[in-house]
């Protein structure tokens, strides 16, 4: 301050700044105002979940690709033979141009195969693809019809991040409960009803109604059988047996029962080929593709020659299926002599 002096100076900051009570007062806003700032702003820290461990070569590490937590990588890489390309390359001085222009070349090739490695292990760690079983259940979670477009979103989710995608799919199925909201509210005013109240009541008279109809199957039956007259003496006799307390001594097949499914197709699928006409057999009546039958068969091997014996109870915790297609592949291996019982 060439105008002013020391004195002068020191008397104007005094005066101006640390006597004044106005500008005492608007310091402490502005402190108090940044700090609710970042109040707001701050980020709590949540742990993260462990990730599973299973054990070596169980049917859950098979699920996470081998995924090892303790080193954080795979047992098996994505193109795990990249390397071999460059074992017998070796850049000596006398190489020609063209010989060392070809090395590079694979050199780059290598490089450009390391980089889609990564980018793989990029969209499993950013999309939370570690814990197939946790992934799994938050799928589930959504109605049905999110859920079918969640397995038709899934090939997008690579190309947008993570948070994107889960926008995605939650609008989706905000958009369905809205849908499905504005459904049931319009039914109430077709059937003239204005509040909720009466709403209630109709949700309540509707499920009774439910209910009844489903209880109303003698008409059904008698219309089902009234064309065939052994079947409806049958079905009289039946019916008698029942209102006087018996136990019905006839069966009646029903016509309306689910039809059994028709057996499957191999043709053209993976891995038809290493099954022999009895595997071939089982896997069209159970409706099962050969891959997986392939890899429960082989879970179940090593299971029995790690135990020395396998009980169906340990076959079924194993195959995570229906448990009579389950009892179906146990029953084959046994005996087809694959495998003994414990």
């Amino acid at each position: 301050m060439c105008t002013k002096t020391k004195e002068e100076c020191e008397k104007h900051y005094m005066k101006h700044f640390i006597n004044n009570p106005l500008f005492a007062s608007t310091l402490l806003n502005l402190k108090q105002a940044e700090e609710a700032k970042t109040a707001d702003t701050a980020i709590p820290f949540h742990s993260a979940d462990d990730p599973p461990r299973p054990t070596f070569d169980s049917l859950l590490s098979r699920d996470m690709a081998g995924y090892m937590p303790a080193r954080a990588d795979f047992i098996e890489e994505f193109d795990n033979y990249a390397e071999w390309d460059l074992r017998d390359i070796d850049f000596v001085e006398d190489d020609s141009d063209i010989l060392h222009a070809l090395k590079m070349a694979v050199v780059d090739i290598y490089h450009s195969r390391l980089k889609e490695r990564q980018r793989r292990k990029k969209i499993i760690r950013d999309h939370g693809l570690i814990n197939l079983r946790k992934f799994q259940l938050m799928e589930r979670r959504y109605p049905k019809e999110v859920q079918d477009l969640y397995e038709t979103m899934r090939r997008f989710a690579r190309i947008v991040g993570p948070v994107e995608h889960d926008k995605f799919i939650e609008s989706h199925a905000l958009e369905f409960e809205l849908r499905r909201e504005i459904k049931r509210l319009q039914e109430y005013r077709t059937a003239g009803i204005t509040n909720f109240c009466s709403a209630r009541t109709y949700d309540h008279l509707k499920k009774t109604r439910e209910e009844e109809r489903l209880k109303r199957t003698m008409l059904s039956e008698v219309l089902q059988y009234i064309q065939d007259s052994s079947a409806c003496q049958q079905w009289l006799r039946r019916q008698a047996d029942i209102d006087s307390g018996l136990t019905p001594s006839i069966p009646m097949a029903s016509n309306s029962g689910r039809r059994s499914a028709p057996p499957l197709n191999l043709t053209g699928l993976p891995g038809t080929e290493k099954l022999n006409e009895k595997e071939k057999e089982l896997c069209q009546m159970v409706r099962l593709v050969p891959g997986a039958y392939l890899e429960y068969k082989s879970a179940l091997l090593n299971e029995c020659n790690k135990q020395g014996g396998l009980r169906l109870a340990q076959a079924r915790a194993l195959i995570k299926i229906d448990v009579n297609k389950t009892r179906k592949i146990y029953d084959f291996l046994i005996r087809e002599g694959y495998i003994t019982k414990a």
